[in-house]
């Protein structure tokens, strides 16, 4: 038993009709559930609630024994003064507010049906050995539905990932373009280097990439230097030596400070190397300077390939990493890494900016993510397998959210497709 079946009943009506009374024999109908509260506090807000006649207006809180209420410490609590209903599924205590008030108790076990229990177990039944909870059930979903809940959760995506932007837009003081910088900095780094590059990007004072963004040589010192590949004393090849050098004069000039961690190589094909895309990165912001202008004027995905359009500096043509020739080849950013940093640097920073502007962009957005390619990944080609076709990066990228914070974590009934299967003659 979990609370989320408690919210489940009390909010999907399963409770209508039914002739309620509290624990102590008074009437009570539910007139309003009242908000799900997913954050701090009372679970359901402005919930209406009659007892024995009495039209009581406020919220509602739910355990699993009433007894939790003194376990959480409730009853010392403001935010819970205003609890109209404690709705438990077991009556194990009394429970009183802060001014020592009682609170009327609904003892759920005795209003739900056995079909409904044994329906909400079976989603558990093979939790551990499944792919997902619900992946018998996974065909039948009416295709209306499973859409409009990947709508949903891309959305839902999309509001988390603005998370760090607004929190690195308020550290800026609304310093859009470097904000961009640190974002996209976080993507090149992929899953491999991403923490290590965002760390870095977020020591680095923007200005200082501002100033030398119209000398390649500079900006490429200055970020391999920075980020701790050019520490070699063996390397004698002559860029090298002229990034070294370069870096040595700009460390003094904007007192940077040396660091001892570097990132990573091993597990990473050659063309996810970070000298690869530490010079892509480079000459990107050498060939556009205003990038963060740039991208939120166009509105069309072909534009943001031709901006992305971008390829390493000579010297990688036949290396891959400092003093090792390799096989000669041009280092251009792949149509699919460009797909990556669209999906997961701009868009969510569209989102976010037409926020900021308090404009409605979402239907250039959705169109934009929906004209992307589908990711490949465990996730996407386990839904594949239960028969759900992903047909693009916005589906790929709903999948990713209801397998991580819905699947994953068991939270069906917090799943539009979880819901509808507990609702199925229920």
């Amino acid at each position: 038993m979990r609370e989320d079946l408690l919210h489940f009943i009390w909010r999907c009506g399963k409770l209508q009709g039914k002739p309620l009374t509290t624990t102590t024999s008074q009437k009570i109908v539910i007139k309003s559930p009242g908000a799900l509260n997913r954050k701090a506090g009372p679970d359901f807000f402005n919930a209406l609630v009659e007892v024995e006649g009495q039209l009581w207006a406020g919220n509602v809180e739910m355990h699993l024994k009433s007894s939790d209420w003194y376990v959480h410490h409730h009853e010392i609590d403001d935010n819970y003064t205003n609890v109209i209903l404690h709705v438990v599924w077991e009556d194990d205590i009394e429970v009183f507010r802060k001014d020592n008030t009682i609170i009327p108790t609904l003892e759920l076990k005795e209003y739900v049906s056995p079909e409904l229990l044994k329906k909400y177990n079976g989603l558990f039944k093979h939790a551990k050995s499944s792919f997902i909870n619900c992946e018998k059930d996974f065909k039948s979903f009416d295709s209306f539905l499973v859409e409009n809940w990947l709508l949903r959760l891309y959305i839902e995506r999309l509001e988390q990932k603005s998370g760090l932007i607004f929190e690195l837009l308020k550290k800026s003081n609304n310093d859009w373009e470097g904000v961009l910088f640190t974002m996209l900095t976080k993507n090149f780094g992929s899953k491999v280097n991403g923490a290590f590059f965002l760390d870095k990007a977020l020591q680095l004072d923007f200005s200082i990439i501002r100033k030398t963004a119209s000398d390649l040589t500079q900006l490429e010192s200055l970020l391999f230097g920075y980020f701790g590949l050019l520490e070699s004393e063996e390397c004698k090849d002559q860029y090298y030596l002229q990034l070294r050098k370069e870096y040595g004069y700009l460390s003094k000039k904007f007192e940077l400070k040396s660091t001892r961690n570097k990132p990573e190589f091993f597990g990473l094909r050659p063309a996810n190397f970070p000298t690869i895309r530490i010079s892509q990165l480079a000459n990107l912001y050498a060939k556009e300077q205003n990038l963060f202008t740039s991208l939120m004027v166009v509105t069309e995905l072909e534009d943001i390939y031709t901006i992305f359009e971008t390829k390493t500096s000579p010297y990688w043509d036949d290396h891959f990493t400092f003093g090792k020739i390799s096989k000669r080849s041009k280092k251009k950013m792949s149509r699919a890494f460009m797909d990556l940093l669209i999906i997961n640097t701009i868009v969510p920073i569209k989102f976010c900016y037409a926020k900021h502007l308090g404009q409605d962009w979402n239907d250039d957005i959705i169109l934009m993510i929906t004209q992307i390619k589908k990711e490949a990944n465990s996730i996407v080609n386990g839904f594949e397998t239960l028969g759900s076709t992903t047909k693009n990066a916005m589906e790929s990228q709903a999948k990713i959210q209801l397998y991580t914070n819905y699947c994953s974590k068991n939270k069906c009934l917090q799943c539009a497709l979880g819901t509808h299967l507990l609702n199925r003659n229920t």
